[in-house]
């Protein structure tokens, strides 16, 4: 059920809210689904319209050559637009495995999930993966079981997938009539009627079309067994995210994404409360809150800028209102909120619990910043994660020294490049999930700030984060271990660990001391 929003400045009432992300595997079709769905919505004219603003970014920034080269997405970006009466705002991940944390903190901003599966391969192990992120957040999961019309495993199959390997009960909304060179079409559980493919601003109820008496049949047996061996749709299971309901389709040929759509409106969550250190926010609150669960820097690389994405949590957002950032204490006046449309933008004058705004701003806020009208709280869930992989960053031109150290800390305020700096020597350490990321960084290093660098291997496997309620412990720590000792870019001091034997070692012989592999944003 909707919570109550209140009333724009011109007395509307205000359209409910539907936030989401999707995930899946490289190539289940995610940017495929994307784009139809905001086709469905309006908010493209022609298909291909999302790859030709991709084509644009790509001439302006060498990182994103790297998303073409590769054909995978490396930065999570945020559209909305609007269908059946809601307002949308569909944060799209990277799929690719090096960038989970990317995908982990959009993750923090969302209220449901679309996990997309490629009917031939079924669940592969990034979906995997980011399932159980959703699970950890208890975020719903509606699934769209993409490329029916072409070959592919049996439908029951993969019903009986996805139940085991989630341990999630199925709820089939949309059915295929046949698949692959036999596919004739959808079938709608939930009003009994056949689905064609439907082009965006076309009546579903006229199409027609007709299937084989033999398809016929296999449809009514199938139909059968499915009311008989699979719950119907609970909204407290699939809220709880015990439940997924699963819709067959196919997004390149427009089968079952209007399905999807009408039931994203029907089911999925309106905005949620917020888990701050101090108490739960609820969406219906008067005062305004969000927190800040993405920067990205360099959008628009001749000034520099930073955007920072922010999730409003409760109140109504007006643009120029002051805000207090929780971090600093300091007001912050809102001048030129955005909207986003991937890397188009809009001015927001107003937006509401479950809307993303961009916030420029020019590296004030960081991941993990809370805004609020003057209560003192700190959003909570948002983690910084160890790198798997270290390396020591090599300068060819010693005179770029100062632009090198602008580059790497501009970088590291997204949050996806941590950056060491140790507390004897001088060079700096770059710490990443994933090998691709040290691709993207030099190449972005060199686009946006003219500055060649190389990465070189460190004697490092990984880092921890260390805390301890004994002062005096953690700093003979520190004192014994200086040469392995580092600072994150916020201070926070940070042991580069060699190998797990060593770690293993230290953590004996320092009982009192945590060594971590997570720490919280703050």
């Amino acid at each position: 059920m909707d919570q109550a929003l209140p009333i724009s400045e011109t007395g509307a009432k205000i359209p409910p809210r539907r936030t989401f992300a999707i995930i899946s595997h490289p190539d289940a079709g995610k940017t495929t689904l994307t784009e139809k769905l905001l086709l469905f919505g309006g908010a493209i004219r022609e298909a291909g319209m999302v790859k030709a603003r991709q084509d644009r970014r790509q001439t302006r920034s060498d990182w994103m050559k790297i998303e073409r080269q590769r054909g995978i997405s490396v930065t999570s970006s945020v559209m909305t637009f609007e269908f059946g009466g809601a307002v949308f705002n569909l944060l799209d991940t990277p799929g690719h495995e090096d960038f989970s944390e990317d995908t982990y903190r959009t993750l923090t901003a969302v209220d449901s999930a679309v996990m997309v599966i490629d009917a031939a391969k079924g669940i592969e192990l990034q979906t995997k993966k980011l399932f159980e992120v959703c699970r950890l957040r208890n975020i719903p999961i509606t699934t769209f079981i993409n490329k029916v019309d072409r070959e592919g495993q049996n439908p029951f199959e993969l019903l009986d997938e996805i139940a085991n390997t989630l341990a999630l009960d199925i709820t089939p909304m949309v059915w295929p009539i046949g698949t692959g060179g036999l596919f004739r079409g959808c079938y709608d559980l939930r009003s009994n009627r056949l689905v064609s493919a439907v082009k965006p601003g076309q009546d579903p109820a006229g199409v027609k079309f007709d299937i084989p008496a033999n398809q016929q049949a296999q449809l009514e047996e199938d139909v059968e067994l499915i009311r008989a061996a699979y719950p119907e749709f609970d909204q407290q299971a699939f809220s709880e995210g015990h439940l997924t309901p699963v819709y067959f389709g196919s997004a390149l040929k427009d089968y079952s994404v209007r399905e999807l759509l009408e039931g994203l409106v029907a089911n999925a969550p309106a905005p949620q409360p917020r888990a701050a250190d101090t108490r739960v926010v609820e969406p219906t609150e008067i005062p305004v809150t969000g927190f800040v669960f993405k920067v990205q820097a360099n959008m628009d690389p001749q000034h520099r800028d930073r955007i920072a994405f922010t999730r409003i949590c409760s109140g109504k957002f007006v643009r120029g209102m002051k805000l207090i950032h929780s971090r600093t204490l300091k007001p912050m006046a809102i001048q030129a909120p955005i909207f986003f449309f991937a890397q188009d933008r809009s001015l927001a004058e107003e937006a509401y619990p479950g809307d993303i705004i961009g916030i420029p701003n020019h590296g004030t806020l960081r991941v993990g910043d809370t805004l609020t009208e003057g209560e003192k709280l700190r959003f909570t869930g948002i983690p910084d994660f160890a790198p798997e992989i270290l390396r020591r960053v090599r300068l060819a031109d010693p005179m770029k020294a100062k632009q090198m150290r602008k580059a790497l800390e501009d970088l590291a305020e997204e949050g996806v490049t941590q950056v060491f700096r140790p507390m004897t020597g001088a060079e700096w350490i770059v710490g990443v999930v994933g090998a691709l990321q040290l691709d993207v960084l030099s190449s972005r290093i060199e686009q946006e700030y003219s500055v060649p660098v190389a990465f070189e291997a460190a004697p490092y496997d990984t880092a921890r984060w260390i805390f301890s309620e004994d002062q005096a412990r953690l700093k003979t720590f520190i004192e014994q271990n200086k040469s392995a000792m580092s600072e994150d870019r916020e201070g926070a001091p940070v042991y580069l660990v060699r190998n797990s034997w060593e770690l293993n070692r230290m953590k004996d012989n320092f009982p009192e001391i945590t060594f971590s592999a997570t720490r919280e944003r703050r």
